[in-house]
């Protein structure tokens, strides 16, 4: 009799523990697996405001409810301004209609040659609702200490055939405007437009 009442007591233990843990995991979120590089909760890369190619002043309040997509770079780049506004047009079109709800951004590093008409036959050159934004020259330095981003102007062989080395990568932002991600160069679209699914499913 002790016996059975001592294997009663350690089925229903097990059982109680069996419940208490399945209850703990419905209660407890999973954390999302991004294939970019999370960078939820950093101190920077908050905001900014700044023209774009149109004109119009333009900061991330605009862009409510829609995941923003950053990209330094400027207009004479070779390969990794244009590889990457390529990718992010792709990510647009794998999306379907949840494209509608991503906005691209590219933030020229090159103030002096990048004027608004040039950025916006490139901006059209990828995607027409993609934008462009641009600072002058003097406050470059703040916004891009303000985003982390590195750039250095490398003389060219005449004063204006200059190129500039700088962050190869974008930032991501959630519908709320959050820096949220930092998606590396060349990373590929089809894994950029997942994260980007994860954070449009956040959002609601």
């Amino acid at each position: 009799m002790l016996k059975q009442n001592v294997l009663k007591l350690l089925v229903s233990a097990t059982l109680l523990l069996t419940l208490c843990g399945t209850a703990l995991q419905g209660c407890t979120e999973s954390k999302p697996q991004f294939n970019s590089v999370d960078i939820t909760g950093v101190n920077y890369g908050k905001k900014f405001t700044l023209n774009d190619h149109n004109g119009v002043e333009r900061n991330l309040t605009d862009f409510a409810g829609k995941v923003v997509v950053v990209f330094f770079g400027y207009t004479q780049c070779p390969d990794v301004c244009p590889t990457s506004m390529m990718e992010l047009a792709q990510v647009k079109k794998l999306l379907g209609k949840d494209g509608d709800k991503v906005q691209g951004i590219f933030i020229t590093l090159d103030p002096e040659r990048d004027t608004p008409e040039v950025l916006k036959a490139y901006m059209e050159s990828f995607d027409a609702s993609f934008l462009a934004l641009y600072t002058t020259t003097n406050n470059l330095p703040t916004l891009a200490k303000e985003f982390k981003v590195y750039y250095k102007k490398v003389d060219g062989k005449t004063a204006t055939s200059y190129t500039i080395d700088h962050t190869a990568g974008s930032y991501v932002f959630d519908t709320k405007a959050a820096l949220r991600l930092f998606t590396r160069h060349a990373s590929g679209a089809e894994k950029l437009a997942s994260d980007i699914k994860l954070l449009l499913k956040q959002g609601g």
